[in-house]
């Protein structure tokens, strides 16, 4: 079995790179825990800061296998954009996995520490800040990464690439979930429509499991942090040079220019 290190190298060496992968880089992660060793490693060789954590849902398809509703991954300060003063530009890597998600993003208004223990939505609420609508990169340097399912995408930052940060919601606490509707645009076309009760039990109780998660693994989340919630309108595969617009109902457009990766 290829080691929890070894695996690390190979996807941040490639990502340094701007390189894509031909094939898993060794041993398919058999379940979550060996998956987030190697996330653990990888976090450990990249040299930039960890601004915040994307929250995306476990299909049922991958239950009986990857026993968990959601999984993790760290977004660092190189790949966060803030797009609400118009366009930004966003790399994955050509011949890689990339794609857009609508999403909504939470700000942490206090550290919360690292207690093995499960969370409720009633907890977490007063520990949000603000809530922004804006969008996943979703990259890796693997097109098939998604396709091997969780262990895969859990091993490799999550299958994150980079968070961009839209116009604030200002009566996100009076809304219900399912009042915050969004569609998703890439060069021009509607590719999907939905609102944030595609996320199961909505935006608040991701960041219920965040803070469970990490507490697992000894790591607290800090005042400041951002959260990447989970899709709204479907995972929308582009390619260096697509425009994607996601359109928040009453709130906004945050929009992007996909770019090539030229390595980091």
């Amino acid at each position: 079995m290829t080691s929890s290190r070894d695996l690390a190298i190979a996807f941040t060496e490639a990502r340094r790179a701007g390189r894509s992968l031909p094939d898993y880089p060794g041993t398919l992660p058999p379940d979550l825990p060996t998956a987030y060793a190697v996330q653990e490693a990888a976090t450990g060789l990249w040299t930039d800061t960890l601004v915040g954590w994307k929250v995306a849902g476990i299909a049922e398809t991958w239950r009986p296998r990857y026993d968990a509703p959601r999984l993790a991954g760290p977004v660092f300060a190189r790949n966060f954009r803030d797009a609400r003063n118009g366009r930004v530009e966003t790399p994955v890597i050509p011949g890689g996995f990339g794609a857009v998600e609508a999403e909504f993003v939470l700000r942490i208004d206090q550290d919360i520490p690292a207690e093995a223990r499960p969370r409720t939505v009633e907890e977490m609420r007063p520990l949000v800040a603000a809530v922004h609508a804006g969008m996943e990169i979703a990259g890796s340097p693997l097109a098939t990464l998604n396709d091997l399912g969780p262990g895969a995408v859990a091993s490799d930052f999550g299958n994150n690439a980079g968070l961009v940060l839209g116009p604030e919601i200002a009566d996100w606490d009076s809304r219900q979930p399912s009042d915050w509707t969004v569609r998703m645009r890439v060069d021009g076309a509607v590719v999907g429509e939905g609102s944030a009760a595609r996320v199961a039990g909505g935006p608040i109780a991701a960041l219920a499991f965040l803070a469970e998660h990490l507490g697992r693994r000894g790591r607290d989340l800090p005042a400041g942090s951002w959260v990447l919630t989970g899709m709204t309108t479907g995972v929308h595969v582009v390619k260096p040079g697509d425009r994607a617009q996601a359109e928040f109902d009453g709130v906004g457009t945050v929009e992007v220019l996909v770019t090539a990766s030229t390595g980091s």
